[in-house]
C-alpha cells in the first residue's frame, strides 16, 4: 500500500512528498507533526489572493514558548508555474530563484546558499525542501554534519516524475527519542495512486496517525496538484474548530 514507510515512523517531524498523480499531475504534499505545545499550536492555511499555503498560529500563548521564526512560514508556494515546498522560511528565497534556465536542483542550490540546519539545539532540525519546475523535480536536505562540526551536510536529489510515483523525505528518521535523529540516506520511493488531491492528503494524514502507546503528534497535512494552469489543493488541520 502507498505511504507504508511513512506509516511506520513514530515521529517523522515534517514531511515532504513530491511526484505525480496517476493522471500525470505534478503533486507536492506537506505535513507537520509536533511534540511540543508550540509545535501543536499551528495550522496550514491558504493565503487569500496568493498561490501559497502557509503555517498560521492557533494559540499565541502556546506558540510563544517556541521560536516563532522556525514555526511560522510559507510551506507550499506556486511560482512561475512551478511549485516550491519546504519546512521553513527558505520557501520564499527558493521561489525567488525559479528561472527558465535552471533545473529544480539548481534552483534549490541557489535558494539555499545562505541557509543551514535550524538552530534548535539539541535536535538541529534539518531544512527539507522540494521544487517541481518544467516537469522536473528535486528534493534537498540541509542537516548537521556531525556533533563536532557546525558545517551543514547539503544533500540534493533529482526526482524523476513518473505517473503514480514519488519521493518522500522527512526531517527525522521516525524514531521518537531525544535528541531526534536526522533523516538519513536518499529520499524514499513511494507509490502515489491517488486520483485526487483530497485522497492524497487524507491518506497522508491517516499514515501519520498515532502508533500504539504513542500520543497523536499530527498537526496538519496539505497538498497541491498542478497541471498546466489547473491547480487543486486540500488541507486537513487537526486543531481546526
Amino acid at each position: 500500500m502507498s505511504l507504508d514507510e511513512l506509516e511506520k515512523m513514530k515521529y517523522p517531524g515534517r514531511v515532504i512528498i513530491i511526484g505525480q498523480s496517476p493522471k500525470g499531475e505534478n503533486m507536492a504534499l506537506y505535513a507537520i507533526t509536533g511534540r511540543s505545545p508550540s509545535s501543536q499550536a499551528r495550522k496550514l492555511e491558504e493565503e487569500p489572493g496568493y498561490s501559497r499555503i502557509s503555517v498560521r498560529v492557533t494559540d499565541e500563548d502556546a506558540l510563544s514558548k517556541g521560536d516563532r521564526d522556525l514555526l511560522v512560514y510559507p510551506a507550499i508556494q506556486i511560482r512561475d508555474g512551478g511549485v516550491v515546498v519546504s519546512n521553513g522560511i527558505q520557501t520564499k528565497d527558493i521561489g525567488k530563484k525559479v528561472r527558465e534556465n535552471r533545473t529544480p536542483k539548481e534552483i534549490l542550490e541557489k535558494g539555499l546558499e545562505e541557509y543551514s540546519y535550524e538552530p534548535d539545539k539539541p535536535n538541529f532540525t534539518p531544512r527539507i525542501s522540494g521544487v517541481i519546475f518544467n516537469d522536473e523535480a528535486a528534493l534537498s536536505i540541509l542537516k548537521k554534519y556531525t556533533h563536532h562540526s557546525s558545517w551543514p551536510n547539503r544533500g540534493y536529489f533529482p526526482v524523476p516524475l513518473v505517473p503514480g510515483e514519488g519521493k518522500l523525505i522527512t526531517t527525522y528518521t521516525g524514531q521518537n527519542r531525544d535528541p531526534l535523529p536526522s533523516f538519513e540516506g536518499e529520499p524514499i520511493s513511494v507509490e502515489l495512486p491517488f486520483l485526487t488531491v483530497e485522497d492524497a492528503v487524507e491518506r497522508m494524514y491517516e499514515a501519520l496517525g498515532p502508533k500504539p502507546d504513542q500520543p497523536d503528534f499530527r498537526v496538519s497535512a496539505a497538498g497541491i496538484y498542478i497541471k498546466g494552469g489547473e491547480v487543486h489543493h486540500d488541507i486537513i488541520n487537526r486543531h481546526d474548530s
